[in-house]
């Protein structure tokens, strides 16, 4: 790699069927697509769907489209039979797990969902494809870990009731690979930034909505956010910096 490398990273688009949530999805997707010549990848840490339904995937299918190396995982609110189903022709339960090296850098997107419920949860043979990945790569290859679960309480307090748990195998594995950068990922509906295992962690704004801090109101939603991206740039120093920006739709 030389020079920056910039991922463009969106999450929780959580088609459902409404005009609303589509234009928001299409609003990022614009805004990401018009500077694609300055930006290397897309990554899309999921819940693409509200519901798993197979008609919200035609829907997410039919409108997420860029120019970009584009990789995708699932989270909670999805169903991986309707999603291998569109987005990879492959019915089946196959886990959502992706992996690209683009200029010089290694992108690995590892599904971290559990079928019906809300936490997360990375499974042994998940981590030994992970592990598999990183070690396949050429030595030194910056990495960057992408899911959707967050392994670490992020202070808000229901969301940190359904993060991911388990999180003390990928510690482990993590010490093994100095090239990781960073660890990606969203679910939380919100902005941040924190650190797990040493690196740093950057949680994507949600697309569809923003979810409230404790003391930012009683509501769920924090209503008039508008959808956000972050975009992670990796220089020659391997050292990650993430700009967040809001796109008025």
């Amino acid at each position: 790699m030389s020079g920056v490398f910039v991922v463009a990273h969106i999450s929780d688009l959580h088609f459902d069927g409404s005009e609303y949530h589509r234009s928001r999805v299409e609003a990022v997707l614009r805004y990401i697509n018009a500077r694609a010549d300055g930006i290397d990848a897309l990554l899309i840490t999921g819940d693409l769907v509200d519901r798993g339904t197979a008609a919200e995937y035609d829907d997410a299918f039919g409108t997420i489209h860029s120019p970009l190396p584009t990789l995708i995982t699932i989270g909670n609110h999805d169903d991986r039979e309707h999603y291998n189903d569109r987005f990879r022709q492959d019915p089946g339960r196959a886990h959502a797990n992706s992996a690209l090296t683009v200029n010089g850098v290694q992108l690995l997107l590892v599904d971290s969902s559990i079928p019906g419920r809300a936490p997360g949860y990375i499974d042994d043979a998940d981590l030994d494809w992970l592990e598999a990945q990183l070690h396949d790569a050429e030595p030194g290859t910056p990495a960057l870990i992408a899911f959707h679960h967050p392994p670490v309480d992020v202070h808000m307090p229901y969301m940190d009731t359904i993060r991911q748990t388990g999180e003390e195998r990928l510690a482990e594995l993590v010490d093994r690979y100095p090239n990781i950068v960073a660890f990606l990922c969203g679910h939380i509906h919100s902005a941040a930034v924190t650190t797990f295992a040493g690196r740093p962690l950057c949680i994507a704004p949600g697309v569809a909505s923003t979810l409230n801090l404790p003391f930012e109101g009683s509501g769920v939603l924090n209503e008039g956010q508008p959808p956000g991206i972050a975009f992670h740039l990796i220089g020659d120093d391997n050292r990650i910096v993430t700009h967040f920006r809001a796109v008025i739709n």
